[in-house]
């Protein structure tokens, strides 16, 4: 098997409660990601999910333990390479889609390209042909107010992947739909992942989107438990293999 894309080790993230011992959310959790993987994480609210994906997009910083992207230490860089990093290396996708309400479904995509101070002339036909590959070329002039709720979220996939990124992040994002529309969504995030090999981590409570992932697992007690296909959203008090705390 190649090198992973991502390799995380001994993660610890705790807070501190502003007097005695601080909240600890993840404990020694160790995941690796291969290239061209979706990969689910699934747990009940508050298990800290988001705070992992904040970790592996390095939106914020561990309180202990490594995350190597392509065997680079993220958090060896400074907060202007991380930022740097991000950009040009990581897509988000959130369960709002943060749309500028001003722009267009084309400029929205095309803004983490700008950002990069790259020329209109070599976004803007990139920008199109993603909201081509996610079906929605007659909307690209069109503001989000005119946009459907799974219209919305489909700009916001095409807007992580403008930057070709390595890895996409997704944190529920069709928890603010309705299953009609989610479902296609799901079919296109696996679309993607076979199409241009796209990386996908993804959290959610949805079993159906959990279902197109590669593996599933599930975080409890500050760490992830490898799920099998027939367990993949048990009750946590069901969850097999309770010792194990890796998810390689």
């Amino acid at each position: 098997m190649s090198a992973p894309l991502l390799s995380v080790e001994n993660l610890v993230k705790q807070y501190d409660t502003g007097g005695g011992e601080p909240l600890t959310v993840l404990r020694d959790l160790d995941l690796s990601v291969q290239e061209g993987e979706i990969v689910a994480v699934v747990g009940e609210s508050g298990t800290g999910k988001s705070t992992l994906l904040h970790l592996l997009g390095a939106l914020d910083r561990p309180t202990a333990g490594t995350i190597q992207f392509k065997g680079t230490d993220l958090f060896a860089k400074s907060d202007d390479e991380l930022a740097a990093f991000r950009n040009r290396s990581i897509g988000f996708v959130f369960q709002f889609h943060h749309l500028l309400p001003e722009f267009t479904a084309l400029e929205n995509v095309a803004m983490p390209a700008l950002i990069q101070h790259r020329s209109v002339a070599d976004v803007v036909p990139r920008a199109r042909d993603l909201l081509d590959l996610l079906g929605l070329a007659d909307r690209a002039d069109h503001r989000p107010s005119t946009l459907s709720g799974g219209e919305k979220q489909r700009v916001a996939i095409a807007r992580a992947l403008m930057n070709e990124p390595a890895l996409v992040l997704m944190d529920e994002p069709t928890g603010n739909l309705d299953a009609r529309t989610a479902k296609p969504m799901h079919r296109e995030i696996e679309r993607l992942s076979q199409d241009i090999d796209q990386t996908f981590v993804l959290a959610t409570h949805d079993p159906s989107l959990a279902g197109i992932a590669k593996r599933i697992l599930r975080l409890e007690l500050g760490q992830l438990h490898s799920l099998d296909p027939g367990d993949e959203m048990a009750p946590a008090d069901q969850v097999p293999g309770d010792g194990e705390t890796s998810a390689s």
